[in-house]
């Protein structure tokens, strides 16, 4: 029997829009205390190795869980936007998978800084800081998706003028490799969570309860999926 379905589902957009933003903010204000340029996130690591995984960890967390919430959000656009939908949910898709390619280069300079020191790191990031890859050449969609998203929403009454904003903000986040935090970083994560919780909140809350085997199904898939996550780490 053939039903309604859009991906990927309402209750996986409903969290993806609840902790994508809270982990974004979580990890922006754990990183806070350390100066916002590179130098100083590798010093961090050496010094606070725990604190500045936990912020990276928790950034990256966020940034990956994000994307149900996106195309959520496109999909609720186009129904009357879809010219707009499309290029704004694209750019801010593409933007995520860049910040996520960030990530790696931070994990692989910040597992330097741990393991060579600080002063090693910062020499092999300074020498490859300019090098040209695939992202260098899509680092606008990182920004200017997110006033595309914005403007979106809005006109298509997807959010609120007050959503809209908040949705628009995480265009003053800055990018790049090992960032720090700035004071537009925590407007910036604290703008999502303003545009996106509440209405995440909402569609857990109007979301129908599951029946009895969706129930089951979940219990059997979370402890198969940690033995996968374990595995997954031993090579």
């Amino acid at each position: 029997m053939e039903t309604e379905y859009v991906f990927p589902g309402r209750r996986i957009a409903a969290v993806s829009m609840v902790l994508g933003p809270v982990l974004l903010l979580t990890g922006t204000l754990l990183r806070s205390p350390f100066d916002f340029f590179f130098p100083s996130q590798l010093k961090a690591m050496s010094e606070h190795p725990a604190l500045t995984t936990a912020a990276y960890t928790c950034f990256l967390a966020g940034n990956v869980l994000l994307w149900p919430a996106i195309i959520a959000l496109a999909t609720k656009i186009g129904r009357t936007r879809p010219a707009l939908a499309a290029w704004a949910g694209a750019f801010v898709l593409i933007g995520l998978f860049e910040r996520t390619f960030h990530a790696g280069i931070d994990q692989a300079a910040l597992s330097l800084a741990g393991r060579r020191g600080a002063e090693f790191a910062e020499n092999v990031v300074s020498a490859s800081y300019q090098d040209l890859h695939l992202f260098s050449f899509l680092s606008f969609t990182i920004m200017f998706g997110w006033y595309l998203l914005a403007f979106a929403a809005y006109r298509a009454k997807a959010l609120g003028v007050v959503g809209s904003i908040g949705l628009a903000t995480m265009g003053l986040l800055p990018l790049g490799v090992l960032k720090g935090t700035e004071m537009v970083s925590i407007i910036g994560t604290a703008g999502l969570c303003v545009a996106l919780v509440p209405a995440g909140v909402r569609a857990l809350l109007e979301s129908p309860k599951p029946d009895r085997k969706t129930v089951l199904l979940t219990a059997l898939a979370i402890p198969a999926l940690g033995a996968l996550a374990f595995a997954s780490t031993l090579g």
